[in-house]
């Protein structure tokens, strides 16, 4: 992926392992704060079980990232669930906005202004995908 310190997001994704559930509860946290209408979204999920959702899926995606080409029809599909969910465009600008403040809160100092520019460019990467194959089923 051009642009991107792909060792770099996976070092920093095994940094963050450690401490996955409270990154995740961070990263929820953080979503309802900067969006409160996605709570209702939830309102009928096991939150433990929906955290853990999260943490596999970006585990994944980082993984995968050195081969990207097998990762994005994963991605792709996701993108198409997503929409049965209520996802809609705007909200993936919400996410990237939680998961790089909860990165930059579980990393500290170790997420540096190379590490946050390399995971924006993986996130908007991989969402954009997703929300090209959300648009095809809306159309």
């Amino acid at each position: 992926m051009r642009g991107i310190n792909v060792a770099l997001v996976q070092q920093t994704w095994n940094q963050v392992l450690p401490i996955a559930d409270d990154a995740a509860r961070l990263f929820y946290n953080r979503l309802f704060q900067l969006d409160p209408s996605l709570r209702a979204m939830f309102k009928h999920t096991d939150m433990g079980e929906q955290r853990k959702k999260l943490l596999m899926m970006i585990t994944v995606a980082v993984r995968g990232l050195d081969k990207v080409d097998e990762l994005l029809p994963a991605k792709r599909a996701l993108g198409k669930r997503h929409v049965g969910y209520g996802v809609q465009d705007h909200h993936y600008d919400t996410v990237g906005a939680a998961l790089l403040w909860t990165l930059e809160q579980g990393l500290g100092e170790a997420f540096t202004e190379e590490a946050r520019e390399s995971w924006t460019e993986t996130y908007y990467t991989l969402a954009n995908v997703m929300r090209s194959a959300s648009q095809s089923v809306a159309a």
